[in-house]
């Protein structure tokens, strides 16, 4: 049986992950298309949820606690978040990513991902 390094280890751990959120956040907070969401929101906490969040869906360490996709973006859909609003943080995402030389294919699996929760981030 062959042994096949997950998503998390291939990005590169929990250094990469911690990176990749660090970064992507900080384009997040500077795009007009998304960072009104982010107001009053205590970011060294989401930070850290989505890290932890993120390190679970990729394979690592589940250590996330936070409220399902539906619940957690809940307030958000009241407030107008859209499918605009999630295809610019997975825009982002994939440009840091990128950034961070992340191979093409490993990035549109990071992509799928994040598609895969569309629905239940929008309540659908």
């Amino acid at each position: 049986m062959m042994f096949m390094p997950t998503l998390y280890e291939q990005l590169g751990g929990q250094a990469a992950v911690n990176l990749a959120v660090d970064n992507s956040y900080r384009k997040v907070l500077t795009d007009d298309r998304v960072k009104s969401f982010f107001d009053g929101v205590d970011m060294d906490q989401q930070i850290a949820k989505q890290k932890a969040f993120l390190t679970m869906v990729f394979g690592g360490p589940n250590n996330y606690s936070g409220l399902d996709m539906r619940q957690g973006h809940a307030h958000l859909v009241k407030r107008g978040l859209n499918d605009s609003h999630v295809d610019t943080i997975i825009e982002l995402l994939g440009k840091t990513l990128s950034e961070l030389g992340v191979a093409e294919p490993l990035i549109q699996q990071v992509a799928a991902l994040a598609e895969s929760t569309r629905n239940d981030v929008l309540g659908r």
